[in-house]
This record gives C-alpha cells, sequence and structure tokens, in this order.
C-alpha cells in the first residue's frame, strides 16, 4: 500500500521501567527523539506513529506486546527490545506476521536472522576490540561475570577463546539472575584470585551492586584500583554511569558511540537532541542507534513508498547513510550494521575516549573471520592522546 498522505504506525518496543529500565528508557527516548524531529521537517509525504509499549523488563511480556502492536496497528516495523532474551522472544511472531525488528543495541552474535536489523555492535565490534586494548595492558588472566542468560553466557566464551589464545585463563566465571545484587561471595573470589581484569556482562541493578562492591575492595586494597584490575564492559552507558557515579571511575568501555565523540555527526545529532528534548542530560550508543534506526527507517519507506519489510530492507542495505557516530550501513549478507568501535574509561565527567580504531569494521556475528583460539586480534586500536 501506498504511504503517500498516510500516517505510517511504528512499533517502539522498550522497557522504560523494570530492573534495566537505565537502557531502556534511552532507546526509547533516541526512538521518540527521531520520530518528532523527522515529523517536524516535513521532508517526507508520510507522518510516522509511535506505537509504544512497555514490557517493564519481564521477558515473558516482550511477545505478547509485540503481537498487540501488529494487531492494533498494522505495524510492519517495530523498534525495539534491549535484551537479547527479549529479541529472541518476539522472532516468532516477526515470522509469523513478516515485521521487520530494528534491534539497536550490543549482542552477543551469533545470529543473523531476516526479520532482525541489527545496529548495535556484534562481538567482532565490542568484546575483541575490547580484549585486544585491555589484554596488553594489564595482563591476560580475566575474570568473567555476568547476567545469567545468553548475553553474559556467550560474550564470556567468546572472551575465554581470546584470553586463551593470548596465553591467559579464566580466573573465575560466574553469574546471577537478572536484577539480583547479591554480589559478596563474587567480590570475595576476585579478591582471593587476583585477576587482571574483570570483563562485567551484568545488567541494570546487578552491575552497579557489583561496581559499588568493587570500589570498596579498591578502598580496602589498592591492588584492585581501577588502575591496575580495571572492570571491562561491552554495554555500560553515560545514564547508568551519572547513576552509578565515582563507583565506576576507571571502568573501561567499548562502544560504536559515546556522547563526547567529537564529530560533525555528533555535535549536530547533540545540537538536536538540545533543541527537541532539552531536558535530556546523558546520551549512550542505546540512544543514538534508536535514532539511527528510525531515520534508517524512514529512508527506506521514503526511497520505496512502501512499508513491506522485505522491500525496505533490500532499499537500505548496503547504502551508507549519516549517523550520530559516523558513516553506517547495513551489511547485506547478514542484517548487521558497519559500525566503528572507541575504548573509553569512564571519569566523573562521563566517558573519556582513550582509544579509537579510526575505520569501520564490518560485522562478523559469527566470527567466521576472525579465529579466536588462534588470533584473538580482530582490529587495530589507535591510542588517542
Amino acid at each position: 500500500m501506498a504511504l503517500r498522505g498516510r500516517k505510517v504506525a511504528i512499533g517502539v518496543l522498550f522497557s522504560a521501567s523494570g530492573p534495566y529500565a537505565a537502557i531502556g528508557a534511552e532507546g526509547l527516548a533516541g526512538t521518540i527523539l527521531a520520530i518528532d524531529e523527522i515529523n517536524a521537517s516535513g521532508q517526507h509525504d508520510f507522518v510516522l506513529e509511535a506505537q509504544v509499549r512497555d514490557p517493564q523488563g519481564a521477558t515473558e511480556n516482550y511477545a505478547a506486546l509485540a503481537a498487540d502492536i501488529v494487531a492494533t496497528s498494522g505495524a510492519r516495523h517495530i523498534i525495539g527490545c534491549t535484551t537479547s532474551w527479549s529479541r529472541k522472544e518476539v522472532i516468532p511472531l516477526l515470522e509469523k506476521s513478516n515485521t521487520m525488528l530494528w534491534y539497536p543495541c550490543p549482542y552477543e552474535g551469533f545470529e543473523a536472522h531476516e526479520q532482525v536489523i541489527y545496529l548495535g555492535a556484534c562481538p567482532n565490534q565490542h568484546v575483541l576490540p575490547l580484549l585486544e586494548f585491555a589484554l596488553p595492558r594489564f595482563g591476560a588472566d580475566g575474570y568473567l561475570v555476568g547476567s545469567n542468560y545468553i548475553w553474559g553466557w556467550e560474550t564470556s566464551r567468546i572472551a575465554r577463546d581470546a584470553m586463551e589464545a593470548a596465553g591467559g585463563r579464566v580466573a573465575g566465571e560466574r553469574y546471577v539472575p537478572l536484577g539480583d545484587v547479591d554480589v559478596d561471595r563474587i567480590i570475595e573470589e576476585i579478591r582471593l584470585k587476583r585477576p587482571s581484569f574483570i570483563l562485567n556482562t551484568l545488567i541494570g541493578p546487578s552491575s552497579y551492586a557489583f561496581l559499588k562492591a568493587y570500589a570498596e575492595l579498591g578502598r580496602a586494597d589498592s591492588s584492585f584500583q581501577a588502575a591496575l584490575r580495571p572492570v571491562l564492559s561491552c554495554n555500560f552507558s553515560e545514564p547508568e554511569l551519572a547513576q552509578v557515579g565515582a563507583a565506576a571511575e576507571g571502568q573501561i568501555a567499548v562502544s560504536p558511540y559515546f556522547q563526547n565523540l567529537a564529530t560533525e555527526e555528533n555535535q549536530q545529532f547533540l545540537g538536536v537532541v538540545a533543541r527537541l528534548a532539552p531536558e535530556t542530560e546523558h546520551v549512550s550508543a542505546f540512544f543514538a542507534q534508536a535514532y539511527a534506526a528510525v531515520h534508517l527507517l524512514a529512508a527506506g519507506l521514503s526511497a520505496t513508498g512502501t512499508d513491506d519489510t522485505k522491500t525496505v530492507l533490500g532499499a537500505v542495505a548496503g547504502r551508507a547513510v549519516s549517523a550520530p557516530f559516523g558513516p553506517m550501513e547495513i551489511e547485506r549478507s547478514n542484517n548487521h550494521a558497519v559500525l566503528t568501535p572507541r575504548i573509553a574509561r569512564a571519569t566523573s565527567a562521563g566517558f573519556e575516549i582513550v582509544a579509537d580504531q579510526c575505520v569501520a569494521i564490518r560485522p562478523d556475528p559469527y566470527l567466521a573471520h576472525v579465529a579466536t583460539r588462534s588470533a584473538p586480534h580482530a582490529s587495530h586500536l589507535r591510542v588517542v592522546k
């Protein structure tokens, strides 16, 4: 059906409440900002209409709410889901209803679904560049701690292979249920085993509790200060840094986007944020990638004049577009974004970028071209001075 003069329903499925509300709210805010900007611009002959649902961080709510969006609004495209667990919950509905999910979050890889466009980083764009930076500086013996679901399991598995390939070992590996804040036994094990670094794949309150407890350990024993034994993360963001405060300082994170990224594209983006959402204090990759997803979707709708998922995908795949984090392209072979990894250190003023890939990395979600057991290095980062 032609879109001229129509309201085009867009599903928006983020948990702005619940155990990982800080990052869910970022995805929601970035999506709504982009929809408002596009509608106000008048550059398209259609209007985007957000169909917002909040699963409240309960995995069992995602599929039902996605189905409700499709049934009540006719939306063919949904922006959202934060965890891999939630993404996998909605995939059967996507297949049944021929709906496209635009997924704007980092994830553990080993998936390439024809009904999902992956705008967040996959393993060769996050954990491998992060370890390439960290292992030569701190050592190859790491401790792995994560939330007890596929994101933590698979990211730790990839890290384990890379550490062993570099001559290191896993000093310990522990998982906690989503939302669990009982981390004392993990901190004690870290104290006893004294790893070179900790890879943190916890999310939400679990991560915040861990960072605060680890900071306490650093105050009690100076050998656990972040400058010597840092916590590494592939998913920690600016609003969470503001929430955790000084306990997170010194943590090292990887992402395609940090708010202080000194590029013309980011300055333009932050100008839009200041103009249309002046109450916004902190902007993260979750925000910026959701924002970019809406703009890419709108470009596909405009180019094709239809919301048919395969037609829109055909229009956007393989075409480089500008995004807050630099040029972005969707790889035709796997529906993943081409992205540039950046490494940053948490400070009291936000994330300070300390190394930049400078060249975008093509997505390799199955690590088919990166042999982690024999060659852990996925790229070559330039240290920022």
